[in-house]
């Protein structure tokens, strides 16, 4: 199926920024000035599989490590996001940097800067070909994209204290096109502009709870919006539920093993006619996350984002 729809375009856009669904605890791939907020290095891996059961559906993994640097408000980041979706693939290498202002005893205000390095791959010779034509294959199928190289840099704002957090980002802003216009086919890159925030409530001595919104913005797409809403026990179990705006309903899970190492799990439903479909069984996500702290007596508990 996606194929088809691959195969009818003239020109082609690439499609918007992966997507995931624990957000959260992903927030640098999104937002540079997240880097180094949590005071100490923290990595995180991630893998997404989108609507199983679908050929050429989306798979989507992460990997990311980021740190503060020194005693001056500085973080540093690394990000790699491997994103296929039918005959393409792209890959982005991102270093993120930060600056941060300490504006009250709890509070902090991020600058984050994003540089990235951009391939992407587009096999238009793996669609399915209507040979029988009298015209031949369709030409636009003909020219694949191999290893198309492009630059990009993004920026964001993120505030944070210890039970609040805001941001806005744009992490790629160039709109790069990957091919030229007289080409039969482009590749064009859209920028996606990201709202975040969250609050952590305390219930009382054992129970947390935090809703979370994200809003993403793309030209010619509609209003991606996502609400979410978790609940932590005794600083160890987390589990709830995600809204996506008229598109699905996520049940999430998570097992904080020890202060520093984090499982969680995602699924989504989708509520329009593909998640009517019997071949998609829904999307699955998983993320390892692992913070290295040094001093454990200055922690009072994990960071629930």
């Amino acid at each position: 199926m996606l194929c088809i729809v691959f195969g009818s375009l003239q020109t082609l856009y690439s499609q918007q920024d992966a997507q995931y669904t624990q957000y959260m605890y992903n927030t640098v791939s999104i937002n540079p000035g997240y880097a180094g907020s949590r005071g100490h290095m923290s990595m995180a891996a991630l893998h997404r599989s989108q609507w199983v059961g679908l050929d050429g559906a989306p798979k989507t993994q992460t990997f990311n490590m980021h740190t503060p640097v020194g005693y001056r408000g500085m973080g540093l980041g690394i990000s790699v996001v491997n994103d296929q979706i039918g005959p393409t693939s792209e890959t982005y290498f991102d270093l993120d940097f930060s600056y941060t202002i300490q504006t009250s005893a709890d509070a902090r205000l991020s600058f984050g800067l994003k540089t990235s390095a951009h391939l992407l791959d587009v096999r238009f010779s793996e669609l399915n070909q209507d040979i029988s034509n009298p015209g031949g294959p369709d030409p636009t199928l003909q020219q694949d994209i191999q290893n198309r190289f492009s630059p990009n840099i993004g920026g964001g704002v993120y505030y944070h204290t210890q039970r609040f957090y805001i941001g806005l980002s744009v992490p790629r802003i160039l709109e790069t096109t990957h091919f030229e216009e007289s080409s039969l086919s482009t590749a064009k890159e859209q920028i996606n502009l990201y709202f975040i925030t969250g609050y952590v409530f305390e219930l009382d001595a054992f129970w947390k709870f935090k809703p979370t919104i994200l809003s993403k913005i793309v030209q010619g797409a509609p209003l991606q919006l996502d609400l979410s809403a978790n609940f932590m026990y005794n600083e160890k179990f987390i589990m709830g539920a995600a809204y996506r705006w008229d598109a699905a309903f996520s049940a999430l899970a998570g097992f904080q093993i020890s202060p520093s190492f984090l499982i969680g799990l995602a699924y989504d439903r989708e509520i329009t006619e593909l998640g009517q479909a019997v071949f998609n069984d829904g999307s699955f996500e998983i993320i390892l996350r692992y913070d290295f702290i040094k001093v454990l007596d200055n922690l009072k508990s994990p960071r629930f984002f």
